[in-house]
Formats: structure tokens, sequence, C-alpha cells
């Protein structure tokens, strides 16, 4: 059993990673990163990722980084948690890798405007303008996602996966940030069966204890 550390920060897509490995249920240790502390730029966590993010899994002493990667990963490796549907031939692997590709690379960078618009512009003129061209860049892909998510279904049909942990993750994250949730009640109902899963409910609470930690210090970010 390899020895896994996973490098985290409360209400960061680091949930995702903590769910599969809840889900797997192999023994695996957790690292908080103090972003407000500016952890994340410091000499040592730079050595593990220099680009200064979360998730970084460290595997028997060598980290992997990058939420797609770790995922694939983990589902490769730990092949009896079903974190994918199994994939029985080369082409249905890449689908399986577009789907995590699509939440990371087309719905996280508009979360990413919704929730630190300053990220993009020093003005509240063009913070305000950023957040409102993320909102109605999110509004088609909600309304895929609304579709395709039928009563009590995932992603995947009957099968839950990964893939749903992450979509999980961003609507979450923006219905944080004022996101019309009531025209999308397929979505909520998701979210509410999603946060039902005894692996989310024990990532919750993982989440829960490290932002406590952080309040303690005086170091949380409010990022629920």
């Amino acid at each position: 059993m390899p020895r896994l550390t996973l490098y985290v920060a409360p209400g960061s897509c680091a949930r995702v990673p903590t769910i599969a490995l809840e889900e797997i249920g192999v023994p695996f240790a957790t690292e908080l990163v103090r972003f407000k502390a500016q952890q994340h730029k410091s000499e040592a966590y730079r050595a593990l990722n220099p680009k200064g993010k979360v998730p970084v899994l460290v595997v028997d002493g060598t980290p992997l980084t990058e939420n797609v990667a770790i995922l694939s990963w983990l589902n490769t490796r730990f092949p009896d948690a079903a974190l994918l549907p199994p994939a029985e031939t080369p082409f249905a692997q890449a689908q399986q890798l577009s789907d995590l590709a699509f939440v990371s690379s087309t719905l996280h960078p508009i979360v990413t405007r919704i929730r630190v618009p300053y990220l993009f512009g020093s003005t509240p003129e063009i913070q305000v303008d950023v957040r409102e061209k993320g909102m109605t860049a999110m509004q088609p892909f909600a309304q895929l996602l609304e579709e395709r998510f039928d009563k009590g279904r995932w992603w995947y049909g009957e099968s839950w996966s990964i893939v749903d942990a992450y979509l999980y993750w961003v609507w979450w994250r923006i219905v944080g940030a004022g996101f019309p949730v009531d025209c999308f009640p397929r979505l909520q109902d998701f979210a509410h069966r999603i946060e039902r899963r005894p692996s989310v409910i024990r990532a919750l609470a993982r989440e829960a204890d490290q932002e406590q930690m952080l309040n303690d210090e005086g170091l949380s970010l409010n990022l629920t």
C-alpha cells in the first residue's frame, strides 16, 4: 500500500481528491496549506509544487499535481473503488479524461472568475465585470448539467463517479457566490444527494476540522 499525503486547503478543489480517497477507503494523511500565511509560496512547498497550488498528492515521497492526473492515477491504482466506470477501450478511457478535463479546464476557470474576480482586475469596476461575465458564461453549462442530471441520476447515469464529485465542488462554489439556484432544481437535487454519500460526509468533516484550525490561527480565507 503506498504512503499517501494530500496537501489541501478548505473550500478548494482539493475537496475532490479528498472525496476520492475517502471513497477508496485507504489510509491517507492531509497537510494543511495556509494560503493567508503565504505558505504556498514557501521554498518547501514550491519544491513539491512549483505552481504553488493545491491539491498535491504525495505518493511514497513523490508529488503528483493537477486534479485530472491525481484522479486518473487513483482510479487506475485502486480499480475496486470504481471511481470511474470500467473503460473497455483506450477510446473509452480518453472519453473519461475528456469528462474530467471538461470540469477542470472549462468549468473550473469560470468558477475562479466568479469567486475571486480580484485576481483579474485591480479596480472594483473591473472585478464586477469579470464576475458578471463569469456568471453569464456559467449559465449554458449549468443548463447542460441540468438536462443531464435527470432525477436520481449521475454523470454516467446509474453509476456515481469522481466526475460527480468534481461537479459538486463546482456547484457548491458558484452557489456560494450567488448563482441562481432556483433555475436548476435537478442540480440542487444532485448536490443534496451527493452530500448524503458517506465519503462526502467524511471529506466535509475533514474540511470543517481544517477550517476550524485556520480560524483558531486567524488564517481563514472564508472560502465557504
